[in-house]
């Protein structure tokens, strides 16, 4: 009895047509896909109504066996939201300003073809999403997924105040002129944190940071110890004091976590040093923070407006990644 040859697969590639050459993507994609003997792929562009999860859901609704998403981080992010545990591979076509998921995992960032292959074959690699609950001043409340970070406080103000026309005309660097904007009006705020609802602690900050992943553009690493497979996040509460407690924030961001920490003797120099107050660091599977009063919150890169709480956690392994050859798949 002769075994009948299997069903041809399909992939769907989810794409935010503001951010991609779109003919020249779909065309790739449609060729891949008849050279791998995948049948042609779902084709689904992203709306200001449906930032991606919708179109996501009808992918997978239609048995996807592949989904990719091509976007900047907040197509990412909500792609991923709507494919978490599914167990259908997801792969990163990196076409946005920051692309904070894709460099953090390593990814090529200008090879769409290599992406393409990777979410054709069947090299994946299991990595972590995290949830954040946001607590409005009303009392409702609701639920995101997130990819990299989650930010309340200052680093939302820095969203709000990035040009988009200077974003798109020299990508990430426009986030510069958006904290120097932010940071002539920014003010302290209280609030009350717990890291896997152990002890509460009280302080005054500028912003707090519940990461996934930890490294910004142009090789910045904001919390060096963050990773994407650790079923953890990572924690960073901003709280600068006097006229140079900034100059600390970077100091410890920069020289201290992406310059010193790649050397043996930069990391005796550190351990000596002990703790810098100005950036507090912490982890936990879940994480929550409550503010006196409605503070912007940021999820990988996108405004969400005004909450007085927000309760994170990570949830490991949720999102099966796809990745093309050479990438140090036990880095992550």
């Amino acid at each position: 009895m002769t075994t009948p040859p299997p069903a041809p697969r399909r992939a769907a590639l989810v794409y935010n047509p503001v951010k991609v050459d779109e003919q020249r993507l779909t065309a790739l994609m449609a060729t891949i896909s008849e050279e791998a003997g995948w049948d042609a792929p779902l084709l689904l562009p992203t709306t200001i109504e449906d930032a991606g999860q919708g179109v996501t859901r009808q992918a997978l609704e239609a048995g996807a066996a592949a989904v990719l998403v091509a976007g900047g981080d907040g197509t990412v992010r909500a792609v991923a939201e709507a494919i978490a545990n599914s167990s259908v591979p997801l792969a990163i076509v990196p076409s946005g300003t920051g692309n904070l998921f894709a460099r953090n995992l390593g990814l090529p960032l200008t090879d769409a073809d290599a992406m393409i292959r990777a979410a054709l074959s069947d090299r994946t690699v299991p990595v972590d999403i995290g949830w954040a609950t946001l607590t409005r001043e009303d009392g409702t409340s609701e639920e995101h997924g997130f990819v990299v970070l989650a930010g309340m406080g200052l680093d939302a103000d820095m969203i709000a105040n990035t040009r988009p026309d200077l974003k798109k005309s020299v990508g990430w660097v426009a986030y510069v002129d958006g904290a120097a904007r932010s940071l002539a009006s920014a003010k302290q705020f209280r609030i009350v944190y717990q890291i896997d609802d152990e002890r509460l602690h009280s302080r005054k900050v500028y912003s707090a940071l519940f990461a996934n992943c930890g490294t910004l553009p142009a090789g910045i690493s904001l919390i060096p110890t963050a990773s994407v497979a650790d079923g953890e996040l990572d924690v960073a509460i901003i709280q600068p004091s006097g006229p140079f407690g900034w100059l600390a924030v970077w100091r410890r961001i920069w020289w201290d976590n992406s310059v010193l920490r790649r050397f043996r003797a930069g990391r005796l120099v550190l351990q000596m040093r002990g703790q810098d107050a100005s950036v507090r660091y912490l982890r936990g599977i879940t994480a929550e923070a409550a503010a006196t009063e409605p503070t912007p919150i940021e999820l990988d890169g996108d405004e969400f407006g005004l909450a007085v709480r927000i309760r994170c956690r990570a949830e490991q392994g949720a999102l099966l990644l796809a990745i093309p050859p050479g990438i140090a798949v036990d880095a992550l």
